[in-house]
């Protein structure tokens, strides 16, 4: 394996800021001028992106990957679980659908995988100066210790250095580096050249005497305190718990309410963020328990990794009757990729690839029939919109085949040089649509022609692509002003006259 400088991020937990710093000390790279490409040896994550060359990784490893300036790669992030049910998952291997595997037997097979693992980061290490790799969870999960590709167990293999990432927002930092500390062995301890405290408010000198606690404790350094980054709320999160906190978003006078039931299963949420950014669009992620108001104008139903439990679940949440009671009210429905599937007469899995085989009705609101399928379409697309005449680009990432009538009215047009079938259907009123296309709100042209169609006015101003570049280079900025990004890349064993 080619020894190319590596600095691993591992987590005291989840969701504590390891994608967003692995992509803000690429993107630091970048402007210092190193090749710098990211890492993730395990993902689990239903929130995932289409390579170029039809593989698909973890959505956050494509952000990362456009923070260095790099066409996403499978080999980026080599494993990708994606969650189907509280005990089983689908496994992705060098960006292709290996199977499906209970937790219990996924743990059995972790260690026939490590070679994939390390064949990827080799293939990474050919034409890089520094690999930044990004761990999953937390190292002190100790119970799964054995056969571990995610977190010590890859740093080993690759021999790497390892910093600590803790959320000093959730609390309980202090415990969480020392208790996390104390339950690695000695010589993964030894790996750890320190830690980082993420998401911090306030005065930082009443933290000072945390520093001494924590290193008495732990005989870590620690490598910055970084103030809380508002901007994150831009860029894709890749822990759906990120959405449980997310609501507060454009609030313009005459602002459009698009309103997201949450699902237990919710994938490619990221398509919810161009819409997000705009000033003059409310995005409101309705939790188990809520009613959708009545108020809203948009109700969209997001991607499913197991589209007939999530159906079941949106209807014991009575989300049912709520969506028709809009559709009776005038309200547009948009369903993507599973929401998409929801809006038919029924769905099918007459294989069980997503669960126990069986069919369930759907919210029978556009005339058509899907039948979960044991192949994977995984595609870029280019499309137009049927009404505007808006070309724009977006990806295919989904399980099933969907037939009936309304595919007669697509919601979109493929581009004549990419795609003789047009894809999804609309209601003969036109206000319930759907289709298989992620990412279509990311395209300036057709999210503004969306947007105006809904409600005339200043809506789809936002450049997107430029806003998360522009987010890119503000995070970079701010972790070179709180980190000591010079020693860490020191301690990545980056020589001195590549630093210099």
């Amino acid at each position: 394996m080619v020894k190319t400088p590596a600095l691993m991020l591992q987590g005291t937990g989840s969701d504590v800021g390891k994608s967003m710093l692995v992509a803000g000390l690429c993107r630091a790279a970048v402007h210092r001028g190193l090749r710098v490409a990211p890492f993730k040896p395990q993902n689990m994550s239903n929130n995932a992106a289409v390579t170029p060359d039809g593989g698909e990784i973890g959505r956050a490893q494509a952000l990362q990957a456009q923070a260095c300036g790099l066409t996403p790669s499978v080999h980026m992030n080599p494993v990708l679980l994606k969650p189907q049910s509280d005990i089983g998952a689908q496994i992705i291997v060098q960006g292709k659908v290996m199977g499906n595997a209970k937790a219990r037997d996924y743990h059995d097979l972790k260690p026939t995988l490590l070679p994939k693992v390390l064949e990827s980061f080799s293939a990474l290490s050919e034409s890089a100066d520094l690999i930044l790799v990004e761990g999953a969870g937390s190292p002190a999960e100790v119970n799964l210790r054995d056969g571990d590709i995610a977190n010590m167990g890859f740093a080993e293999a690759a021999d790497i250095p390892v910093v600590l990432v803790a959320d000093i927002d959730r609390g309980g930092v202090i415990a969480s580096l020392v208790g996390t500390h104390t339950l690695l062995s000695d010589a993964e301890r030894s790996r750890i050249t320190g830690y980082i405290i993420n998401k911090f408010r306030g005065d930082k000198s009443l933290f000072d005497p945390a520093l001494d606690i924590i290193e008495g404790h732990t005989g870590m350094t620690c490598h910055g305190v970084l103030p809380w980054f508002e901007d994150a709320r831009l860029l894709p999160a890749e822990d759906a718990m990120a959405l449980d906190a997310r609501n507060d978003f454009g609030t313009g006078e005459n602002a459009i309410h698009i309103a997201v039931p949450r699902l237990g299963r919710i994938a490619n949420f990221d398509d919810l963020d161009p819409l997000r950014a705009e000033p003059n669009v409310t995005v409101s992620i309705i939790q188990p328990g809520e009613i959708i108001p009545a108020e809203t104008d948009v109700i969209l139903l997001p991607g499913s990794k197991s589209t007939r439990a999530d159906l079941e679940f949106l209807c014991k949440q009575g989300w049912d009757i709520d969506i028709r009671a809009h559709v009776r009210r005038g309200g547009v429905v948009v369903g993507l990729c599973g929401g998409y599937q929801m809006l038919g007469a029924r769905v099918a899995d007459p294989n069980g690839v997503e669960g126990a085989p069986g069919e369930t009705p759907g919210l029978d609101l556009l005339n058509i029939e899907t039948t979960i399928g044991t192949t994977k379409t995984l595609a870029e697309v280019t499309f137009r919109d049927p009404t505007s005449g808006a070309i724009a680009r977006g990806y295919e990432m989904h399980m099933g085949e969907t037939t009936g009538p309304a595919t007669k009215r697509p919601m979109l047009n493929m581009a004549a040089d990419n795609d003789a079938h047009d894809r999804g259907a609309t209601s003969p009123n036109g206000l319930v649509m759907g289709c298989y296309v992620h990412g279509l709100f990311a395209a300036d042209s057709y999210r503004a022609a969306f947007l105006n169609r809904i409600r005339s006015g200043s809506f789809g101003e936002t450049a997107h692509d430029a806003l998360v570049e522009a987010t890119l280079d503000t995070l970079a900025a701010h972790l070179e002003t709180h980190l000591d990004i010079d020693e860490l890349f020191r301690i990545a064993n980056l020589n001195e006259a590549i630093l210099s």
